[in-house]
């Protein structure tokens, strides 16, 4: 691993509308939805943490109470956490980064929080290296719900040549399902407007296009996972995931 990256930042304000059936029984944001009795949250947590990530950066706002009641300052697991409130209304994804301003360093982590990862962070670490000059990363794989997930269009290099955001009409003959973990560098930050309401993927992404920065994508490995698990039937595929990698 060329590089350390110390810190992350963990999108966990959502309301995960397509799984109320389970998280509004529990009343717990989904971030807290457990797969085989450890919150998601936690998993993402003690993962990073085995790859040398030491502070984490959490945005609230449906319930926060349940998070903050239950990680407090991060201690427990040895790591520091800190939060930021998004209230009155939600900031978005990007937004979400932006609130910690000033606090992250040249480089971190960014994970939408609902979604596991089974991924070695070592290889995206090491794959950002290579790129020299890069502002970012996310990560690529071929989806099985294309119509309903951002897509882009890679060179032989993996650099983003162009973006597909969803929905889609019509598919291109080849195409990646793009979406976190992400690494940034912290120059994103000037380009995200405070207290307003910015996506990573609909707005910061091609914004940073346009202004001619280098934007890869990491293609995940044989062997690596990535599911959202905004539905049920996600959620059980991710639960069989872990129950075969014990």
């Amino acid at each position: 691993m060329q590089n350390k990256i110390i810190q992350a930042v963990l999108l966990s304000a959502g309301f995960g509308t397509r799984m109320r059936a389970l998280t509004e029984n529990m009343n717990i944001p989904k971030v807290m939805v457990p797969l085989l009795g450890k919150p998601l949250l936690e998993w993402h947590i003690e993962t990073l943490k085995k790859y040398g990530v030491s502070e984490f950066f959490v945005n609230l706002h449906y319930l926060p109470d349940v998070i903050q009641g239950y990680f407090g300052d991060g201690s427990k697991w040895g790591v520091k956490i800190i939060y930021a409130l998004e209230s009155p209304e939600i900031l978005g994804t990007a937004g979400g980064i932006k609130d910690f301003d000033g606090m992250l360093g040249e480089l971190f982590f960014v994970l939408y929080a609902d979604t596991f990862y089974g991924i070695d962070y070592e290889n995206l670490i090491d794959f950002y290296s290579l790129k020299k000059g890069a502002i970012g990363i996310g990560t690529a794989r071929r989806t099985d719900h294309p119509h309903d997930s951002d897509l882009a269009i890679l060179d032989s290099d993996g650099n983003v040549v162009r973006l597909l955001l969803r929905p889609h009409k019509e598919l291109p003959k080849d195409y990646w399902g793009m979406s976190a973990p992400y690494i940034f560098s912290k120059k994103i930050l000037q380009y995200i407007p405070p207290k307003t309401y910015y996506e990573i993927d609909h707005q910061l992404v091609p914004d940073l296009l346009r202004r001619g920065y280098s934007y890869f994508a990491y293609k995940l490995q044989p062997g690596e996972f990535r599911k959202d698990i905004g539905t049920p039937e996600r959620y059980r595929e991710v639960e069989e995931y872990l129950k075969k990698e014990e």
